[in-house]
């Protein structure tokens, strides 16, 4: 099969959606008139088709196209445009679900580590694994590297940036995390752990290239990016070049794409190891029931793909950790960032987080 399957919701009346089903497929292919192209092979082959039509609520109906896998050129951010692209801007359109056929998620490759890798780089085997953010902007390279040390000494397993650290005066990228990197390096030789950093990288392809050439030579081994800022394409060829890669969902809320959809299965299939999603409960509105999907996506065998692990976040503190866990299971890893940072004594919070995540360890 050499056609992915996108799925649409689409708000149409009975009497239009065939018609709106059609011109949807000419949109998200050839863009132009059938009737002007000459070549029957791009008739043929390069022409999404309309797979099926079925009712989805009133006034709503599911479309699903088949769309040829050569239109993507194999490249992630091309993927997003060919499922996404022109009708994004189509208010009565949302993109649903997609899947791919198996020679096709192994073109993309997915997850560079995926869920056991991750385990490997921090020295966890079974048990939840916990994470906490470097903040606030403003603060200096000495300040983020204090709190660095602090963090990994507690044995929090990742650190990452806050997505707003970017490349900012107060705490240019190199001098961060050569400062950060160091610190945790400290911290992992005294404790005997396996602390992982995960700096925020962030710009157009010339900056991306400079910090990754920073960060490796500062030791790092993971990153974080948002790929809806600085694309599919940039999570997929950092993926490939063999660091571990933590998909941050700024801006992922701005096209309508199902949650699950884009976060679990898009961000996965371009090679994040880990996904971030907002938690239900917390600071955004994301329900019970489409965090449950978004975790499902990501870790769900998916023809060869490895699993990404399910990073919920947003406002969590760490009463909610037995919660969590027992909602997730084991394969996730929580991130705790705000709630242990307003502790008058954060060495202590965080080590009561790390304590309690690690009593989880026999969870189903």
């Amino acid at each position: 099969m050499n056609r992915l399957q996108a799925s649409y919701r689409i708000r149409a009346s009975a009497a239009a959606i065939d018609a709106r089903a059609r011109a949807l497929a000419i949109e998200q292919s050839v863009e132009m008139p059938p009737a002007a192209i000459t070549e029957q092979r791009i008739h043929d082959e390069v022409v999404a088709r309309v797979e099926d039509i079925a009712a989805d609520g009133p006034g709503h109906f599911r479309v699903t196209l088949g769309i040829a896998m050569e239109t993507t050129g194999g490249e992630a951010g091309q993927l997003l445009n060919m499922l996404f692209g022109n009708c994004s801007l189509q208010e009565e359109v949302s993109l649903v679900d997609v899947d791919l056929p198996e020679a096709a998620l192994r073109a993309f490759g997915g997850p560079s580590h995926g869920t056991g890798g991750l385990r490997a780089l921090c020295g966890a085997t079974a048990r939840p694994l916990t994470c906490s953010a470097l903040k606030p902007q403003g603060s200096s390279p000495a300040a983020l590297a204090a709190l660095a040390g602090t963090l990994a000494a507690a044995g929090i397993d990742f650190i990452k940036d806050d997505h707003g650290l970017a490349d900012q005066h107060s705490a240019p990228f190199a001098a961060r995390v050569a400062a950060v990197q160091g610190a945790i390096d400290a911290a992992n030789r005294a404790s005997g752990r396996q602390c992982v950093y995960v700096p925020n990288i962030s710009g157009g392809p010339l900056r991306i290239g400079e910090q990754l050439r920073a960060a490796r030579e500062a030791g790092v081994r993971m990153v974080m990016l948002a790929p809806m800022i600085s694309g599919l394409g940039a999570v997929q060829e950092i993926a490939a070049s063999g660091l571990a890669v933590m998909a941050h969902p700024a801006l992922g809320g701005a096209a309508r794409i199902a949650p699950a959809t884009l976060i679990g299965k898009l961000f996965r299939l371009a090679g994040a190891d880990a996904v971030i999603y907002p938690n239900h409960g917390g600071r955004f509105g994301y329900t019970a029931a489409s965090c449950q999907d978004i975790a499902d996506a990501a870790r769900r065998p998916w023809g060869g793909l490895r699993p990404a692990m399910p990073v919920p976040a947003g406002g969590m503190s760490p009463a909610r950790v037995e919660e969590m866990v027992g909602f997730y299971g084991r394969e996730v890893m929580l991130l705790i960032g705000g709630a242990l940072l307003e502790a008058a004594d954060l060495r202590t919070a965080a080590g009561d987080f790390v304590r309690r995540v690690h009593a989880l360890e026999n969870t189903p």
